[in-house]
């Protein structure tokens, strides 16, 4: 026996979270039609509006309802200062860590070639503009120490180079707290790699 096909359509649809698979999704639509109705009513209200007003900021990409968002309007920001992150989840994480005072640009991704990602995907070309602006003397590399993102933040790297401005890079090492015995071994070659001068 086949299901109705609104709930067919229903489960198809909540695949296409991340990490949901068929059978997360059935329970999901599921829960939502037997013991939720509210939460169900709630979701697609919240989705849909999101849907109509959210947009990228002009700026730095990140998701705003106006043109501009509020951190690129902010006269307390340094705005010689680019930080470029992935995905707006870092840069929550860089607010919330509040050790960088400067401005963002996000790049709702990172180059990944076999997941057909390329430079025109992640809005190089407005990374650029926004870099060449006149204002920015520094660009801060902030992309995951992943493959993908190392390979993200190299490709950045050589593009500015080519425009003669000043681009650093996040520094890898310890956690703080940690105990060395319990830090895998390429985090501690990169941190002894990376030390300093105190």
């Amino acid at each position: 026996m086949r299901a109705p096909a609104s709930l067919e359509d229903l489960i198809e649809s909540l695949r296409c979270l991340p990490g949901v698979g068929p059978r997360s999704a059935q329970r999901m639509a599921y829960h939502l039609l037997q013991r939720d109705h509210i939460g169900a009513h709630q979701l697609v209200k919240a989705l849909d509006h999101a849907l109509e007003h959210i947009k990228h900021c002009e700026k730095c990409n990140n998701f705003t309802e106006k043109a501009i968002c509020e951190l690129c309007c902010s006269q307390r920001r340094n705005a010689e200062l680019l930080c470029v992150v992935e995905m707006p989840a870092d840069l929550l994480m860089m607010e919330q860590a509040n050790c960088y005072k400067g401005l963002y640009f996000v790049l709702m991704g990172k180059l990944s070639p076999l997941d057909g990602i390329g430079p025109k995907e992640i809005h190089l070309d407005r990374l650029l503009r926004r870099a060449k602006d006149g204002i920015v003397q520094e660009v801060v590399l902030a992309t995951n120490f992943t493959m993908e993102g190392e390979a993200t933040a190299h490709y950045i790297s050589e593009l500015l180079h080519t425009q003669e401005i000043k681009v650093t890079r996040i520094a890898r090492g310890l956690p703080v707290g940690g105990e060395l015995e319990h830090v895998d071994s390429g985090t501690l070659a990169q941190a002894v790699l990376e030390r300093r001068v105190i």
